[in-house]
């Protein structure tokens, strides 16, 4: 199929993309620390292609992949940089080439930074984050685009490889598409997403299937952590159109907590009408864990960047609190005071 797209990056950056990757037999692909499905779906998208056409390449990730997320195709070919730190380091160093994905500053690597930053091959950076660092020869970054997913296609498209994209690296592609946007109610505006859907249906995909194990799939301690927060957790401030959920380590492990079981909690109170944005607080080990989506206009990238040391999109970002989990409750009350001037120009 001949898929028409508009071409968005500057031919000369996937152009000479194109050669780096003809020019190098082992090539090394990695994305941001705790993986979410577009950091995973790009990264093993390439992987497939790349293998497809003969080279040597392997996902590095700072971590593992959350259970949720393992029925991605090629999960467990990832070599996570905690547990196979030595063969990481190996791979970075023979790699003659390295593409980084669905992130936009080396800080996002969390100790695989000095990894990366030391490797001496060549570096593409593939991102749709706002305001990316000068960690690459190559960057293309288009935060217009609602997962680096769909970028990913996009440039796989314009450098005339459409036709390499076979069902395992559609159905790669697709996830992380699907997750990034909630199934594609956020971040979505563009219609020309669903020709790509539609050459990723002609790939082989099965989307009913594929959004069944991203969305539907649960274990028994996940719905019931995700049922305690919702019934015991979650505070709706009226006045503010908001709503927070917080969840400690010790009720984590009351729930045998893994990475991933609240993937999609965040999103639960904008059901809620009059809940115009929400925020969900998870205590770890070093610090608490931010998610932030909205509804409309409500810049949630603004609040994670301005009081929780993180950033992304409009409706959808996410930063890092250094402090008590109370602290970050206080920080975020404080925040809702800001953030009232966005709700009432809100045009919603």
């Amino acid at each position: 199929m001949n898929i028409y797209l508009k071409q968005i990056a500057d031919p000369k950056l996937t152009d000479r993309f194109a050669e780096l990757i003809d020019a190098a037999e082992n090539i090394v692909i990695t994305c941001h620390t705790s993986p979410d499905g577009d950091a995973l779906g790009s990264s093993l998208a390439l992987m497939h292609l790349l293998v497809g056409i003969g080279k040597q390449a392997h996902v590095v990730t700072p971590d593992v992949a959350p259970d949720s997320l393992r029925f991605i195709p090629g999960v467990k070919e990832i070599v996570p940089f905690t547990r196979h730190e030595e063969f990481a380091r190996q791979l970075f160093n023979q790699a003659q080439l390295i593409v980084a994905l669905d992130f936009n500053a080396l800080n996002r690597l969390d100790r695989m930074a000095p990894l990366m930053a030391d490797a001496t091959a060549p570096k593409v950076l593939i991102d749709h984050h706002l305001g990316p660092e000068p960690i690459a020869d190559v960057i293309i970054s288009h935060p217009e685009q609602s997962s680096t997913c769909l970028l990913l296609f996009r440039v796989l498209c314009q450098m005339g490889w459409a036709e390499l994209i076979d069902r395992k690296v559609a159905s790669c592609i697709y996830t992380g598409m699907m997750t990034d946007t909630g199934n594609f109610t956020y971040n979505d505006s563009d219609p020309e997403i669903y020709l790509v859907i539609a050459h990723l249906m002609e790939c082989g995909i099965d989307k009913d299937r594929l959004y069944r194990l991203a969305f539907n799939t649960k274990s028994e301690n996940q719905l019931r952590l995700n049922a305690y927060a919702i019934a015991e957790k979650m505070e709706i401030m009226t006045e503010h159109g908001a709503a927070l959920i917080t969840l400690d380590k010790e009720e984590l492990a009351r729930f045998n907590y893994k990475k991933g079981d609240t993937e999609g909690l965040v999103n639960q109170p904008l059901a809620i009408p009059g809940v115009r944005y929400s925020v969900f607080l998870r205590e770890g080990d070093d610090y608490v864990k931010v998610s932030a989506r909205s509804t409309g206009d409500i810049p949630m990238d603004i609040l994670c960047s301005q009081f929780f040391n993180g950033g992304g999109h409009k409706n959808a970002a996410g930063g890092e609190f250094y402090g008590s989990l109370h602290d970050a409750v206080e920080t975020f009350r404080k925040a809702t005071l800001t953030f009232d001037k966005y709700i009432n120009t809100d045009n919603k």
